[in-house]
């Protein structure tokens, strides 16, 4: 019978695979300051004895991950409720479920999308959930898959490195930029909200092709869509230039969504307070 040290010297170590997150890990800390309670899998090890296989990380340690993950992800508190079970869609035939249709699927074949990096373009009015979805999808990836996911508003993210060519800065452009390119999915809020001059032209194709090269996954909302519905209405391609709208057509299924503004819808049903002195 091979002794207790031949046996540990036999342990391998297990991947730890990109996988759906299985199974509870242990309830968090008591915020009463109660001691913390110790894993029953790894016994505060964070390394997880697989019988005849070997070791790998703790679903304990995964779940940590997943919270730092969340935490740096810079998704706004305004969409933190967001999820792919709470977005209203009203029927079968309606262009909202077709397009949380699409955005299942993402989440649902992750994998196998990632590998191609081709992502969403949520193209609609405001107030048609565009955002609601982008976001879902992040948080969902980041929650099920423990991928490094980033949120940005595209003009908060052409501000933030604007701000980084002042010398009293702390940032740099590249300290902006490197993690935009490095996300494996990003979720670019809003494109074409800025005013389309040559430089966020030119700043916003440098982001989309680097990414595009380096096959990440990339999921933008727009309220722009590619149709001019009008003389005065703009499209995307006004906004953003030819030669970006043709790198989009490349990396992004392009989902229109229509439909009122739930936002206004909201307001009319819970009406109007007048104050009378």
């Amino acid at each position: 019978m091979p002794s207790e040290k031949e046996q540990r010297s036999n342990l391998r170590i297990v991947p730890d695979t990109p996988q759906p997150f299985a199974g509870e890990p242990p309830e968090s800390p008591d915020p009463r300051g109660q001691p913390e309670p110790v894993c029953p899998l790894c016994f505060g090890t964070g390394m997880e004895i697989v019988p005849g296989r070997g070791a790998k990380r703790c679903i304990c340690r995964n779940r940590d991950r997943r919270t730092s993950l969340l935490s740096s992800a810079r998704i706004p508190p305004r969409y933190e409720h967001c999820v792919l079970s709470n977005y209203q869609a009203e029927s079968h035939e309606d262009s909202k479920w077709r397009a949380k249709q699409q955005a299942d699927g993402l989440y649902e074949d992750y994998p196998a999308i990632a590998a191609e990096g081709r992502g969403l373009l949520f193209m609609g009015s405001v107030g048609v959930g565009k955002t609601h979805l982008a976001v879902a999808i992040l948080r969902g990836l980041i929650e099920r898959y423990g991928v490094a996911g980033l949120f940005y508003q595209s003009g908060a993210l052409l501000k933030e490195i604007q701000d980084s060519y002042n010398p009293v800065s702390q940032s740099s452009e590249l300290g902006v930029l490197a993690p935009v390119f490095e996300a494996d999915v990003l979720v670019l809020d809003e494109l074409g909200a800025s005013k389309p001059t040559d430089w966020v032209r030119d700043t916003l194709l440098q982001i989309i092709n680097t990414r595009y090269n380096d096959k990440k996954l990339t999921i933008f909302t727009t309220n722009y869509l590619d149709d001019r519905l009008s003389e005065k209405k703009e499209t995307l391609e006004d906004r953003v230039g030819v030669r970006l709208r043709s790198r989009l057509y490349e990396m992004c299924k392009t989902v229109v969504i229509e439909g009122e503004d739930y936002r206004k819808k909201l307001a009319d049903n819970q009406g109007t307070y007048t104050i009378r002195r």
